[in-house]
């Protein structure tokens, strides 16, 4: 099954190119966004102030490599601590679902993200880079919020 997941993955890259994942804006700031599959979001975040405010605005698709890939990012930036997830869900994976659900409950011993409804959430992260995510971040919860201003209003009551 992973090596059909694995195919699928590298034919959606070949047939759906993505070449936005980050943007950098301040880098002594300790707030980051995600805006899950929302790419046009993605750029909208990306040309507005609102990148003098944050340390980086990012996607996220995969429930897999995807969060092992943030949570390394997270642990070689010990000022960051909080994450807005906006935007909308990539049909299927529920990224921010399982980002959610390792955040609260962490992995079994088979490095699947306990309580994920996604069909591949296993991470190749170690327990500690987990713990380390879980103590260090909060996550801010606006799953499904495309709203610029919105947004923009998460951030002042930061």
């Amino acid at each position: 099954m992973n090596s059909l997941v694995e195919l699928a993955g590298q034919l959606c890259k070949i047939l759906l190119p993505i070449d936005e994942e980050v943007f950098y804006g301040d880098p002594s700031s300790n707030v980051a966004i995600c805006t899950l599959s929302s790419m046009s979001l993605l750029k909208e975040i990306s040309n507005s102030d609102l990148m003098t405010e944050i340390t980086l605005v990012g996607r996220l698709l995969s429930e897999n490599k995807g969060i092992d890939a943030l949570i390394r990012h997270v642990s070689k930036h010990p000022t960051l601590d909080t994450i807005i997830i906006c935007g909308m869900e990539v049909s299927g994976h529920r990224a921010g679902h399982a980002l959610f659900c390792v955040h609260k409950y962490g992995t079994d011993e088979q490095n699947r993200i306990i309580n994920s409804v996604s069909p591949d959430p296993v991470l190749s992260v170690s327990k500690s880079e987990i713990q380390q995510f879980q103590r260090q971040i909060t996550l801010i919860n606006k799953i499904g919020q495309t709203s610029l201003e919105e947004i923009r209003s998460v951030m002042s009551s930061q």
